[in-house]
């Protein structure tokens, strides 16, 4: 599973981003979310399963990111709204066939995209 990220960029503080993640097959695969900035380790932010009935956020961004998926493109985003400079990390998305329960631990993914970055900053 060859995962692609697209969307990231500057924003200004309390700006939006979309990201995307695409991969030939990611339909029948769970799915999350993670950023990472140096010096901390990879936190995981936003998970979906491979058939959308759950998602679950980390606190840090519950109530402004929202993680979805298009079946018809192969494809999960994440909306970034209300960005604050914090927020500022590179963002991956990851992919696992399987799920063992902690869908904010790293270990569980199998795939992975190679990162885009994210800067909020005015």
């Amino acid at each position: 599973l060859h995962l692609v990220e697209s969307g990231g960029g500057l924003v200004q503080p309390g700006g939006s981003l979309t990201l995307s993640c695409a991969a030939a097959g990611l339909n029948v695969y769970a799915s999350g979310w993670f950023r990472q900035v140096p010096g901390k380790d990879r936190e995981g932010i936003a998970y979906i399963s491979s058939n959308g009935d759950r998602a679950a956020y980390a606190d840090s961004v519950q109530g402004r990111f929202t993680i979805s998926r298009d079946y018809a493109k192969n494809t999960v985003y994440l909306q970034l709204n209300s960005l604050k400079p914090e927020d500022t990390a590179t963002y991956y998305c990851a992919s696992t066939p399987g799920y063992g329960g902690t869908w904010s631990e790293p270990d569980e993914y199998d795939y992975w995209g190679q990162g885009t970055q994210v800067t909020v900053s005015s």
